[in-house]
């Protein structure tokens, strides 16, 4: 917003609380701080004024003052943490054995015809997922329906492009692929078997990609089977080495409810200062993933100003660096950027900058998102989870308290962000939003609610947050669960959580 614009705005704003602005008024002191939160300030200030209430550029002035002297107590300080000099980390012993595994972006130019390269490229993956593990024969493609006659079994593959209820209570879903499309008949219909099929009809959503077994039907084809493209069951690896990766995500740094205190206790367990019983595992951590969502940003939503502690994105990223430089040098970091960090929102997203964030420490790794990382052979598929809420939102029974079941039915659709303008994307030559390769660990963030889980072999976690429960959350009726650390050991092969929290 413009300064003069801010002006107009501030005095709109103290009239609808009767109190005038002084004509002398210089807007350009407001700088970046929040309206609301200076008029908060002004009527605790002529509370007690006469009938005729005139804030003048001093006391605007001085208002701004205790604002930033509020904001610099609450932003988060610089910290050094040393290592015990008891502690004997069984990671050190161990050299690094990484690979971070960046799909080629190839970028389009976001036309029409972008879109539709990059669909067909979904498609025409998830169809080759299909072939890989489904027993059926798939038909060609849709426009070959029009030869057959009715009561031909088919097996057909294609995009959701449309999903409705029909007024006799049946659901219909519209497929399409390069060459046609084609109607497909759920029946509401009392038969187990029927009525298991119009309950996982219920979940299909639009723009992923389902192959259907069923029988045509004039211009349909009336349903008997729902697949989806789903991944095989992965066998458990062996790992001898006994390490383990810590998962961690949404610290947003720069809010006012960034849980400093405790992420500064994470640290300090991280290099062996905290005599617990967890201490060893602590010495076991040789990798370390931050699921995005790094700082809190600037404008993120309307009126975000009065949510912040650091008022500016590069003094974010500056304590965010300052935090890399306590993990002690043995771990190796990898951060990948969420919709709060100053990148594109689009996705996928690319890493954060040397602009944004400079770091010169050669265990700290930022990479995009999504992205997989292969840590000895163990293969870790992260994902900042920005899909998670039109997931959500689109499939009955899922909920903000259990973000394991929606990352489930993102595996069994094969894709990290199936329904298209829940979050936006970048049109790209291939999806590489597509999950391909089957991960040992899937990890997502952005629901600041700790989740594990497996499914088919395949561990299943939410990394939480580091962020205090927000005003939306309160609203919302969500509890989130700040400060508790997943870590998964190798050699066990299982996860442990950690929590640091003030008992801990």
């Amino acid at each position: 917003m413009a300064g003069h614009d801010l002006k107009i705005e501030l005095v709109k704003k103290l009239s609808k609380v009767n109190i005038i602005l002084s004509a002398d008024f210089d807007y350009s002191i407001i700088g970046n701080i929040d309206l609301d939160v200076i008029v908060e300030k002004v009527i605790e200030l002529k509370k007690d004024a006469p009938m005729l209430k005139i804030a003048t550029n001093d006391d605007i002035k001085n208002i701004i003052d205790i604002i930033k002297k509020e904001l610099m107590q609450k932003a988060p300080q610089p910290i050094e943490v040393n290592r015990s000099s008891t502690f004997k980390p069984i990671a050190e012993e161990f050299e690094a054995n990484y690979k971070i595994m960046n799909k080629s972006k190839d970028r389009t130019g976001g036309t029409v015809s972008d879109f539709v390269v990059y669909f067909n490229d979904r498609l025409n993956a998830i169809k080759e997922i299909f072939a890989t593990h489904r027993k059926y024969s798939i038909t060609h493609n849709l426009e070959t329906l029009k030869n057959y006659t009715d009561g031909r079994e088919v097996v057909v593959v294609g995009i959701v492009s449309n999903k409705i209820t029909t007024k006799n209570g049946n659901i219909m879903v519209v497929i399409e692929d390069a060459t046609d499309e084609s109607k497909i008949m759920f029946m509401n219909n009392p038969n187990n078997e029927l009525k298991k099929l119009f309950e996982s009809a219920s979940k299909i959503i639009n723009d992923e990609v389902i192959a259907i077994r069923g029988k045509i039907s004039g211009p349909f084809i009336i349903a008997r089977e729902l697949l989806w493209p789903d991944i095989p069951i992965k066998e458990r690896k062996t790992i001898t080495e006994d390490i383990a990766v810590a998962l961690i995500s949404d610290t947003h740094i720069g809010s006012k409810l960034f849980m400093e205190r405790n992420f500064s206790r994470m640290l300090e367990w991280l290099n062996g200062n905290v005599d617990t019983k967890s201490k060893e595992l602590a010495g076991k951590i040789k990798y370390m993933i931050v699921g995005g969502d790094i700082v809190d940003g600037i404008g993120v939503y309307p009126g975000h100003d009065r949510d912040l502690a650091i008022l500016d994105i590069y003094k974010q990223y500056e304590v965010f660096a300052n935090f890399l430089s306590e993990i002690p040098e043995y771990i190796q970091v990898f951060v990948l950027p969420g919709n709060h960090d100053a990148v594109q929102k689009s996705e996928p997203q690319p890493e954060l900058g040397s602009d944004l964030i400079n770091v010169k420490l050669d265990n700290v790794h930022f990479v995009p998102n999504p992205n997989y990382i292969s840590v000895h052979g163990l293969e870790i598929l992260t994902y900042h989870g920005t899909s998670l809420d039109s997931i959500i939102r689109s499939i009955p029974n899922m909920s903000y308290a259990k973000p394991e079941s929606a990352m489930i039915e993102i595996l069994k659709r094969r894709h990290l962000s199936p329904i298209y303008g829940g979050n936006t994307i970048v049109p790209t030559r291939y999806d590489t939003l597509v999950i391909d390769n089957v991960p040992d660990i899937l990890h997502m963030g952005h629901i600041h609610k700790n989740g594990i889980d497996e499914y088919h072999g395949v561990h299943i976690v939410n990394s939480g947050t580091f962020q205090d429960r927000t005003e939306y959350q309160i609203k919302q009726g969500h509890i989130p669960t700040p400060c508790n650390v997943p870590i998964f050991e190798m050699k066990k092969y299982g996860f442990t959580t950690i929590n640091f929290n003030s008992e801990f």
